[in-house]
């Protein structure tokens, strides 16, 4: 008779290190919800702005105390979504993919961001096919995690693939909820994601597990608050306050959860990772 034994998963050999980040934000000054493009957003229910800028200012300051740098793109009146400004583009190896936009009330924070780059220097892309910026375009190490199902083209994977100089690995999102790859999986390192499985078809959650074995497994409950919507340093995780699982679920693995609290940025559909758009250099 065979007997398998279950040994305790190994515990890393070097702590998560944390490394100086670049990012973009964008203030919410115009923000509001007043029409409905993701499940998230109740057009009439109140927003508080003043709250918004409250949180997302708090958000800032996180990133400025933890040593990173934040610059800051000009909100433009009638774009209330600005403010979730990983939408607005992908950066990787210096090189600035722009966004297309699914749906005509966000279309017009493609050039806006487009302008930003470009006035920083940066060789800027305008894509061909919908794809909408890192909301659905994960850098992981030497990879690009792609998501569609709800807002970025499949035939902008090979795009991205081509301008980026990264190999790019489709995902197929199955629930609206989770209408952005960033709301379904979080980069914590190089090498090492948090997930919600079920936010997956079957086949893209057999790409996952067997690229990210030892992935952090979120719990629906954590999930269901953008929890996944989190920006990771390598060893600081800035996460949504009310996911509370989940930063017990990093901290076990090293990591140093960051909680803040966007509860009024949530209100169409954004978390810690939709504010901040990363510059890779």
């Amino acid at each position: 008779m065979t007997v398998t034994s279950v040994l305790p998963r190994p515990v890393a050999a070097t702590e998560p290190i944390a490394r100086p980040r670049h990012y973009v934000m964008c203030r919410p000054e115009h923000f509001e919800v007043r029409y409905a493009i993701n499940p998230w957003m109740r057009p009439g229910e109140p927003v508080d702005r003043e709250r918004a800028l409250a949180q997302w200012d708090a958000l800032r300051r996180t990133y400025l105390d933890l040593g990173h740098r934040v610059d800051l793109i000009d909100p433009v009146p009638g774009l209330p979504d600005m403010v979730y400004a990983a939408n607005g583009a992908t950066v990787v190896g210096g090189m600035v993919l722009g966004a297309r936009f699914r749906h005509a009330e966000r279309a017009a924070e493609a050039a806006a961001h487009r302008a930003w780059f470009t006035a920083a220097g940066f060789p800027v892309v305008e894509p061909e096919f919908v794809n909408e910026g890192e909301g659905d375009l994960l850098a992981v190490g030497d990879v690009v995690l792609a998501g569609h199902g709800f807002r970025t083209d499949p035939l902008a994977h090979a795009e991205a693939a081509a301008v980026l100089g990264r190999e790019v690995v489709p995902l197929t999102l199955v629930d609206p909820r989770f209408y952005h790859l960033d709301t379904a999986v979080a980069v914590l390192d190089d090498s090492t994601i948090a997930w919600l499985p079920a936010a997956f078809a079957p086949e893209s959650q057999d790409v996952l597990r067997a690229r990210f074995p030892d992935a952090v497994v979120a719990d629906p409950a954590d999930a269901a608050v953008l929890g996944l919507n989190a920006v990771s340093d390598g060893r600081h995780v800035v996460l949504p306050a009310q996911a509370v699982g989940l930063a017990a679920a990093l901290a076990e693995r090293g990591y140093t959860p960051v909680p803040v609290d966007l509860s009024e940025l949530l209100k169409g559909g954004g978390g810690p990772k939709c504010c901040t758009l990363e510059v890779r250099s």
